[in-house]
C-alpha cells in the first residue's frame, strides 16, 4: 500500500536515484491515461492539478475560472469508489453516473458491490459495451473508443501525447464530449464556449481545443502547453510552465518543491494485512491481470483471437501446491473466501509464489471479486486486491462461458 511506495522513494532517495536519466520512480498505472485523469482532477479530494478541494485559494481560483460561486464548490473531500458503493448500499447515495468503469467486476466484495449498484434510485452508465456495470443501469449511453474521437494521453512519465480521431462512432454511439455538453444543455448549463462536439471535424477539434484550453488555464503544470502545440508536436512533457517552454522530461534536477528545497524522507510502518491465513482458509488469494485479457475483459474478451488464447478461467498454483492438494493441471477446482465462492481451473504456475493462487479479474464467469477483502489502504484507500485469505478445493461444476460475440 501507500507506505510500500513511501519506502521505495525512500530507498530512490538515499541511494541518489533521482533527477538524472534513467533514475526516478515510475509506478506503472492501471490503464492509460489514469495519470491524465487523475492531473484533470478526477480524484475525489482533489481539483486539477493536484489542488486540494479543501483548499480556499484553490476553490477560489475554480470558481472565478467557472463563473461559479465560491460558496457553490463543496470543501469536503468526496468519497472514492469503494466508498461511494458503501454509501450506495447504506441508502446515503441514490444515483450514480459512470463513465468507462465496470465495478460490478472491478470492485472487491463484489457481490456486495452490485448489490449497492442495485440499490441506486438512478444508474446511469456510458460505455463502449453493456457491461456487467451496464447491465444494471437504468439509462446506458454507448459512447466512442479512442480511435473515435480526438483528445490527449498522459503517460506516467508525465508525457502529454496527441490523439487524433481515425474513425465514425458506429450506431448509436457518440462521443464522450458531445454527450456531456448535451447533457449540460439539458440541465440549463451555458457551455456555448465548447461548440459541438459533433459538427464536423474543425467544430469537433474546436469543441476539444476549448476544454484543452480551459485545463491549461487552471493547471499550472501544463500552461505553456496550448492545443496547436501540441497537434504540431505531438507529445510534450510537463511541467510546461509557459509558452515556449520545451518540457522537463527530468524532474527534481537540483531541488524539491519544498520550503529548503530538499527532499523529505517519510516515516513508514509495516500495517499487516487485515485478513491473514487461518486454518479455515490457509492460503492467500492475489488477483491481478494477465496479457491476453485486459482489466474486466469487457474489450478483449469480446476479440475472438484474444480469447481463443486464454478461453477459461484459470487460477495459478506453484506446482509443488497442486501436488501436495492433489490437483492435476486442468482440473476445475473451487476457491472460497469468507464472501463467497468461485469454480475455475487449476494451472500449474512455477511464478505464483507457494501458498498463494493467483487469478486475474477478467472472467465473468468465476468473477473473482466476489472474493477479495474490501479493506481499504487507510491512506489511499486502494483495496486489498492482492492479499485476503482463501481455502483451495479439488472438484467443481465447470464455469460456463458468457457469450460476447467477439469479432
Amino acid at each position: 500500500g501507500t507506505d510500500n511506495a513511501r519506502c521505495l522513494i525512500a530507498l530512490a532517495l538515499m541511494t541518489g536515484q533521482i533527477g538524472r536519466p534513467g533514475t526516478g520512480l515510475h509506478p506503472l498505472r492501471g490503464q492509460n491515461n489514469v495519470q491524465g485523469a487523475s492531473d484533470a482532477g478526477l480524484i475525489p479530494m482533489m481539483y486539477p492539478d493536484y489542488q486540494r478541494v479543501d483548499s480556499a485559494a484553490a476553490r477560489d481560483r475554480f470558481a472565478s475560472a467557472w463563473g461559479v460561486p465560491a460558496t457553490s464548490l463543496d470543501p469536503q473531500p468526496g468519497l472514492t469508489v469503494v466508498e461511494l458503493l458503501h454509501a450506495a448500499r447504506a441508502r446515503q447515495v441514490s444515483g450514480m453516473y459512470i463513465l468507462g468503469e465496470n465495478p460490478a467486476m472491478s470492485d472487491p466484495d463484489a457481490t456486495h458491490a452490485r448489490e449497492a449498484l442495485a440499490a441506486l434510485d438512478l444508474l446511469v452508465v456510458q460505455d463502449l459495451f453493456l457491461t456487467e456495470t451496464a447491465a444494471l443501469a437504468d439509462v446506458v449511453l454507448p459512447a466512442s473508443s479512442f480511435a473515435e474521437k480526438s483528445g490527449s494521453f498522459t503517460n506516467t512519465d508525465r508525457m502529454v501525447q496527441l490523439g487524433r480521431q481515425a474513425l465514425r462512432p458506429p450506431g448509436q454511439a457518440r462521443q464522450d464530449l458531445a454527450i456531456l455538453i448535451d447533457m449540460a444543455r439539458e440541465l440549463g448549463l451555458d457551455w456555448s464556449a465548447y461548440g459541438d462536439a459533433e459538427a464536423g471535424s474543425a467544430a469537433a477539434d474546436g469543441a476539444v481545443a476549448a476544454v484543452f484550453d480551459e485545463m491549461r488555464r487552471t493547471m499550472p503544470s501544463i500552461a505553456g502547453l496550448t492545443w496547436q502545440r501540441l497537434q504540431a508536436e505531438g507529445s510534450v512533457t510537463y511541467p510546461c510552465g509557459h509558452e515556449g517552454d520545451p518540457g522537463e522530461p527530468v524532474v527534481f534536477t537540483d531541488h524539491f518543491p519544498t520550503a529548503s528545497g530538499r527532499a523529505r524522507f517519510v516515516p513508514a510502518d509495516i500495517i499487516p494485512a487485515d485478513e491473514r491465513p487461518d486454518a479455515d482458509y490457509p492460503w492467500v488469494l492475489i488477483t491481478g491481470r494477465q496479457l491476453e485479457h485486459w482489466h474486466t475483459g469487457s474489450m478483449t474478451r469480446r476479440s475472438r483471437v484474444l480469447n481463443a488464447l486464454e478461453p477459461e478461467p484459470v487460477a495459478m498454483l506453484h506446482p509443488q501446491d497442486m501436488t501436495a492438494l492433489g490437483i492435476a493441471p486442468g482440473q476445475a477446482i473451487t476457491l472460497l473466501t469468507r464472501r463467497g465462492s468461485v469454480s475455475l481451473y487449476a494451472r500449474a504456475d512455477d511464478s505464483t509464489p507457494p501458498g498463494s493462487v493467483f487469478v486475474a479479474f477478467c472472467w465473468a464467469e468465476a468473477a473473482i471479486n466476489r472474493l477479495t477483502n474490501p479493506a481499504l489502504d487507510p491512506v489511499a484507500k486502494i483495496p486489498e486486491f492482492k492479499y485476503c485469505a482463501v481455502r483451495v478445493v479439488a472438484g467443481a461444476s465447470p464455469p460456463r462461458q458468457p457469450g460476447y460475440g467477439g469479432s
